[in-house]
C-alpha cells in the first residue's frame, strides 16, 4: 500500500513539474511573441509618421508651383485628389493592420500620392521660374529626404513582421497564438520601382529630356 502511494506520489510530482514548465515554456513564448508584436507597431507608427511627413508637404508645394504662369492645372488637382484619397483611408496609427486587403488599400493609396508628386516635379522642370524659387527648391529637398525615409520606414516594417510572423508559426507557439490573439500580419508589397525612392531631384540648369507619350 505504501508502496502504491509512493508511487502514486511519484507519478503526481512529475505531473506538476511538466506542468510547470509547459507553463514556463508557454509564458516565454508569449513574451516573445509581444515584443515582437510591440516590435512591428513601432515600425509601422514610423511608417505613418513618415507618410504624414510627406502629407504635410504637399499644401506648400502646390502653393509654390501654383503660382507658376500657366502651370498644368490638371496636375495640382490630380495631386490634391490623391493627398485626399489618403485621408479617406482609415488605419490605426500604433497598430499595424491584421487585414492583408486594408494594408493593400492603404498601399495604393499612398503610392497614387507619390506617382502624383513625382508627375509634378517632372512638369515642374518646363518652367524657369520656379528651379529659380528657393521655396520650390527647399520643399523639392525636403521631399527627397521624405521619400528616402519612406523607404527605410517600410523596408524595417516588413523585417519586423517577417520576424514576427515567423515566431507565430513556430512550434509550440503556433498552438496557442491564435487563442491569446496573435494574427499574422501582412507585408508591405513591392511594386513597379519599388526597389528605389522616387527620384525627385532636378537637372537645373539643363533642359528636360523629351519622352514618348506612355503606352497602355
Amino acid at each position: 500500500m505504501k508502496k502504491l502511494g509512493l508511487g502514486c506520489g511519484v507519478v503526481l510530482l512529475i505531473v506538476i513539474v511538466g506542468v510547470i514548465i509547459v507553463a514556463m515554456a508557454g509564458a516565454g513564448g508569449y513574451n516573445r511573441l509581444n515584443t515582437l508584436n510591440q516590435g512591428v507597431n513601432r515600425s509601422w507608427a514610423q511608417v505613418q509618421n513618415d507618410y504624414q511627413r510627406r502629407a504635410d508637404l504637399v499644401p506648400n508645394l502646390v502653393n509654390t508651383v501654383a503660382g507658376a504662369a500657366n502651370f498644368e492645372k490638371s496636375t495640382l488637382v490630380e495631386i490634391t485628389q490623391a493627398r485626399a484619397s489618403v485621408g479617406q483611408v482609415k488605419v490605426d496609427p500604433n497598430n499595424a493592420p491584421t487585414d492583408p486587403q486594408q494594408l493593400a488599400k492603404y498601399q495604393q493609396a499612398q503610392n497614387q500620392l507619390g506617382g502624383a508628386l513625382s508627375r509634378l516635379l517632372v512638369v515642374s522642370e518646363r518652367y524657369p521660374e520656379l528651379k529659380a524659387n528657393t521655396n520650390f527648391r527647399d520643399l523639392q529637398a525636403q521631399l527627397e529626404g521624405t521619400e528616402n525615409r519612406i523607404a527605410v520606414a517600410r523596408r524595417d516594417f516588413n523585417e519586423a513582421v517577417a520576424a514576427y510572423n515567423t515566431r507565430l508559426k513556430a512550434f509550440p507557439t503556433v498552438l496557442y497564438a491564435g487563442f491569446l490573439g496573435f494574427k499574422e500580419k501582412p507585408y508591405f508589397q513591392a511594386t513597379a520601382g519599388a526597389e528605389a525612392p522616387p527620384k525627385v531631384e532636378f537637372n537645373f540648369g539643363n533642359p528636360p529630356a523629351t519622352s514618348a507619350p506612355a503606352t497602355r
